[in-house]
């Protein structure tokens, strides 16, 4: 089993690292495979709605790391994202990657796991949380949770090594997070997924 993790902050070694390694920590202590990938230095743009990636194309027409990222998105189990608190939100480059990771690949993702982890200096984690969330929710994808919001709090370099309770959090969401995946696993073998209904789409204005 499989862990895709994105770092989302744009400092490669900073406290956004530092959390996410504390759950790889207990990853390898459960048995599974963790790879993370680094975008909030890379250059993303946002999606301009070109319908290119369901029209001509399986892929988004912008060829760049959400390209490169969508096959190990497709071959994991579970999805980790993880961010620092700009202005009560995800860093912008960050969310233009997963709006276009997203929305660009066909693949089923029921029933993979995804976990958010979001670090602030103080305030604005809530927000950050559900906004990372409902990428997840949307695409059939179970929520992990921890003991708290999953949260850590620390602005300078390693900060974040001095939030015990953060630490915690992160540790309890990823044997959480490991818990899920595995009873998924075995209950895929066992029931296999939800029966899919044909969705209908409903535009309000007719």
């Amino acid at each position: 089993m499989k862990v895709l993790i994105i770092n989302g902050s744009p400092h490669p070694k900073g406290n956004t690292k530092l959390a996410l390694d504390e759950m790889v920590k207990i990853f390898d202590q459960e048995g599974i495979e963790s790879e993370i990938v680094h975008v909030g230095n890379k250059d993303v743009r946002g999606c301009i709605a070109c319908m290119s990636c369901k029209t001509k194309l399986d892929h988004c027409v912008f060829d760049d790391i959400v390209n490169e990222t969508a096959k190990k998105f497709e071959e994991c189990d579970g999805l980790v994202v993880g961010t620092p608190v700009y202005y009560g939100s995800a860093n912008s480059t960050l969310i233009s990657f997963l709006t276009r990771l997203f929305y660009s690949t066909s693949f089923d993702k029921t029933m993979k796991v995804g976990a958010s982890a979001v670090i602030a200096r103080r305030g604005g984690i809530s927000a950050t949380y559900d906004e990372l969330n409902k990428f997840f929710a949307i695409s059939g994808m179970p929520i992990a949770s921890s003991q708290y919001w999953n949260s850590i709090h620390g602005r300078e370099q390693g900060e974040v090594l001095q939030d015990e309770e953060g630490l915690q959090t992160m540790r309890v969401l990823a044997r959480n997070m490991s818990f899920l995946m595995k009873c998924i696993h075995d209950g895929k073998e066992k029931y296999g997924l939800p029966e899919k209904e044909e969705f209908h789409r409903t535009n309000f204005i007719r």
